[in-house]
């Protein structure tokens, strides 16, 4: 199974093939959707995607680590770090393999 990353422009096209809107217009929409989500996850906030998932951003308190290399510990800073969560439906869509799009398409 060769694996595939699904870009910006792809996600654009995509919309415009569906849709109908125009290419600029697709462009424009998908960076309008990223930039909600994004924009809710800077600010703490869950995006939750019916039928897909949902996405959060957990706080990490600090604590000590270990270098692997030399085995000295070394303090790993407190950070926040995105999860996502999958849905039931997209789970079942993944293992059962008909993680396809809209249309049924491939």
């Amino acid at each position: 199974m060769s694996e595939k990353t699904i870009t910006r422009a792809q996600l654009s096209e995509a919309v415009y093939q569906e849709v109908g809107l125009s290419r600029n217009e697709s462009a424009d929409l998908l960076e309008a959707v990223l930039g909600e989500i994004s924009g809710a996850l800077g600010k703490g906030q869950t995006v939750k995607i019916s039928s897909f998932g949902s996405f959060s951003v957990r706080s990490k308190g600090q604590r000590i680590g270990r270098n692997p290399k030399t085995g000295e510990e070394v303090p790993i800073l407190p950070r926040r770090v995105l999860v996502f969560r999958p849905s039931q439906l997209l789970k079942k869509r993944i293992n059962d393999g008909h993680a396809t799009g809209r249309g049924g398409k491939k």
